[in-house]
């Protein structure tokens, strides 16, 4: 097999590289703190001195699971004189989340050098990778794609083809709106029996045993009962993808209100300095309202205002 190049091992990344390297492939890896890739090299990963050492060994397709588009552009040397020498021949494969404008953006630039490249972003959070039972979207040329989607078998339980790019971020947008509402919901409902003096594992059981039960409550529902906010998705990754699906919403002049009341909870989390947390941690801005409205505060009542 070829070698294969993979940057970004943080919290999504790092298992994924490794469901990879454990599945036999053979991975060049690099990330910037270095205590992160000895898990890979006891893998039997190679690991690399830099980012550019994944370009120069890997033979055709690079990984690239980073924070953002800053970080993506300083990966690629984007926008200087070494862009070019780094991205000619290789197929980039964008996995994490950035705008969908910004993806198009750099199809355009990579395809301008010589290189390939492929949206490849997934639905699903730490346990997921863990287990390699992450939802993959992937959009590009049709040739790029189909070298990369078998690539994937390890990482993703199921890969779907989203047409061309931007369309595979334009779905995990569409997905991650769904997650989003649907985790700040529970978090409300828990809040809500709480309050009641209502006992939260039976609510835990009540919901488990219904027609609402989903793997995603099923995960999160005993993290609220037990207030563990050990991070499987980061309230701060929650707010950034909140803001880029908002923005999104609006390009389009689309309504999106579950959204921004979403968007403002979880700033209220981060403010609060819980961006570290799960996304769970959302309780903490329902918690911190309910603080201000027994104060009286006229903002946490906002039907009040429309009599």
């Amino acid at each position: 097999m070829e070698n294969v190049g993979f940057v970004g091992l943080g919290v999504m990344g790092q298992p994924m590289a490794l469901n990879l390297a454990r599945a036999g492939t053979p991975l060049v890896v690099w990330n910037r703190t270095p205590g992160r890739s000895e898990p890979l090299r006891a893998a039997g990963a190679a690991v690399a001195a830099s980012s550019v050492e994944v370009f120069e060994r890997a033979d055709d397709i690079v990984f690239l699971m980073l924070a953002d588009d800053t970080a993506m552009d300083a990966v690629l040397g984007r926008g200087t004189a070494d862009f070019a020498a780094r991205v000619a021949g290789h197929t980039v494969v964008h996995m994490g989340t950035t705008s969908a404008d910004y993806s198009a953006g750099l199809q355009d630039d990579i395809r301008a050098v010589g290189g390939r490249y492929v949206e490849a972003p997934v639905s699903g959070s730490r346990v997921p990778a863990e287990q390699g039972k992450l939802v993959g979207m992937l959009a590009g040329d049709t040739d790029a794609v189909a070298a990369v989607r078998p690539l994937l078998a390890p990482v993703c339980q199921e890969t779907f083809g989203c047409g061309e790019v931007p369309g595979a971020l334009l779905m995990k947008f569409s997905v991650n709106l769904f997650l989003i509402t649907l985790v700040t919901g529970l978090a409300e409902a828990f809040h809500f029996a709480d309050r009641h003096g209502l006992d939260q594992r039976l609510l835990r059981d009540v919901l488990d045993a219904g027609p609402m039960a989903s793997s995603v409550s099923r995960v999160k529902g005993p993290k609220l009962v037990t207030r563990d906010f050990t991070v499987q998705a980061a309230a701060a990754d929650v707010l950034k993808n909140n803001r880029l699906i908002a923005e999104a919403a609006r390009e389009a002049g689309l309504a999106s209100p579950l959204l921004d009341v979403c968007h403002a909870l979880y700033g209220e989390t981060v403010a609060r300095g819980h961006g570290g947390e799960d996304m769970v941690a959302v309780l903490h801005a329902l918690e911190a309202r309910t603080a201000g409205a027994a104060a009286g505060d006229a903002r946490t009542h906002p039907m009040e205002d429309q009599g």
